[in-house]
């Protein structure tokens, strides 16, 4: 297995990060190795069972913990940082993308604040399952490599099994990162991230502020998507916000059955902080901190808190014409215009009444199916009279290219960690292979991905690996 290694990160400030090799395990057992991927990313050779454990090092790789801080749940954490996962290196893919490769479960690191750095099974099967669902939909995301079992137990709850996720992301620096150094006033590493991201996210930003402004416009228009497939993200903290604009760290995620704006999963979001319906203006919040660790940089400060403060007033606007368009796309509007705004939310006011099955609504609009979707049957119809005089000649082309038949169902991603944890993968690999090809007709085997979960089969709350 080679991997062709282009490291750029341990060339930063020293304080960026710590040299941390991933802490071997006793008995490694290859879960899924995603061919695909490694193709894409220019990888040769069989999968080396040693590297994709932590139990031996490549040749090239530069293994390392990130520091960061973050937010979470808005109170301020000075210092976190990888606790649980070691960034092994940096390769160029066939597209000439900059990617990371991290092993997440690896072992304890300088950041681990008396944590094992362990990942048990249900978590990482979770997040390659999640993952790779979302690339699948469209959605940036960071991707799974691979999966492995460690053949060690580790405590939570009660000793669950161990498990190593390897994790390919177009970067794994956050919000969080730039908070770490602003907040030290280490204007050298801040100045040195701000340079590196640029030149590697955002070439054609000129300096912080224009780096604000396209950061602002593709977490807005990320956020936009998730909206448009019932996703959840569960703990929108700080450090869990990419600046790649890729969706990052998959805990306590959901994608909801029965649609409700207020709905939460997470275990630990008792306020419904994170809430479906309050992503956006979270995603708001979280821009206003990254625009507060960059004032710093610029030469006038006073001007550039009024000019980020404008930046980030700008999100809603950038968000609601990504939103509109999504959604837009999901009835069959190609050209959508703020008047559609009215449309698309009386009929999402007409599922949050009834907690219609999100993902099975928009399956099955445009066909005979689509009103028993709904008890109301008349509200529909009433409703889908204005549908009918606004959607454009090929909406069902258009609606079939932003429509999933199948998405990772709670109730069918615990169902399948179970049978893991008994010793069975066979329900995971059968999951894999239907979330990743969502917009495919439904055949006898995948039909049942498409199902909404019984009254006993829902899944109320997710939780954290750690």
């Amino acid at each position: 297995m080679k991997i062709p290694f282009d490291n750029s990160y341990v060339n930063l400030p020293a304080q960026l990060y710590v040299a941390t090799p991933p802490t071997p395990v006793p008995a490694p057992v290859l879960i899924s190795y995603n061919q695909a991927l490694a193709d894409d990313l220019g990888i040769q050779g069989a999968p080396d069972l040693a590297i994709l454990a932590g139990n031996a090092i490549p040749e090239g790789a530069a293994p390392i913990a990130q520091a960061y801080a973050g937010h979470q749940f808005g109170q301020w954490n000075p210092q976190l940082g990888d606790g649980r996962a070691v960034l092994l290196g940096e390769m160029i893919d066939h597209a000439g993308l900059r990617r990371d490769i991290q092993l997440k479960g690896s072992g304890q690191t300088p950041f681990s604040r008396r944590g094992d750095g362990r990942a048990w099974l249900g978590p990482v099967l979770r997040e390659y399952l999640v993952s790779e669902a979302m690339h699948a939909l469209g959605v940036p995301t960071t991707r799974a490599l691979a999966a492995v079992t460690t053949g060690q137990d580790i405590a939570r709850e009660t000793l669950l099994p161990g498990a190593v996720l390897a994790r390919v992301a177009q970067s794994h620096i956050r919000v969080g990162t730039f908070q770490y150094f602003a907040a030290r006033q280490d204007l050298v590493a801040l100045r040195a991230l701000t340079d590196h991201v640029i030149a590697r996210h955002y070439p054609t930003a000129a300096d912080p502020a224009a780096l604000l402004d396209q950061v602002i416009t593709r977490y807005a228009q990320l956020i936009a998507q998730w909206m448009g497939f019932g996703f959840i993200h569960g703990v929108m903290n700080t450090d869990n916000v990419s600046i790649a604009g890729e969706t990052i760290d998959y805990g306590p995620c959901a994608f909801m059955d029965g649609f409700h704006p207020s709905q939460v999963f997470s275990a630990i979001d008792r306020q419904g902080r994170y809430a479906y319906a309050n992503q956006p203006q979270i995603g708001a919040w979280n821009m206003a901190q990254f625009a507060t660790s960059l004032i710093p940089l610029m030469p006038d400060q006073d001007a550039a808190i009024e000019q980020f403060t404008a930046a980030v007033n700008r999100f809603g606007d950038i968000y609601l014409a990504a939103w509109r368009a999504v959604f837009a796309a999901k009835i069959g509007i190609f050209d959508p215009t703020p008047e559609d705004t009215g449309l698309i939310q009386t009929l999402l006011d007409l599922m949050a009444s009834e907690r219609a099955d999100f993902t099975g609504v928009f399956a099955h609009l445009g066909s005979d199916t689509a009103r028993d979707q709904f008890i109301d049957r008349a509200a529909f119809d009433a409703w889908a009279v204005d549908w009918k005089a606004r959607r454009s000649n090929d909406f069902a082309a258009i609606m079939a290219g932003a429509n999933p038949r199948i998405i990772p169902r709670n109730h069918q991603v615990e169902a399948a960690i179970q049978a893991a944890v008994a010793g069975d993968f066979a329900p995971f690999h059968a999951m894999l292979g239907a979330v990743t090809q969502p917009f495919a007709p439904l055949t006898q085997a995948t039909a049942r991905y498409a199902t909404p979960p019984t009254s006993a089969e829902q899944v109320t709350r997710t939780f954290c690996g750690t």
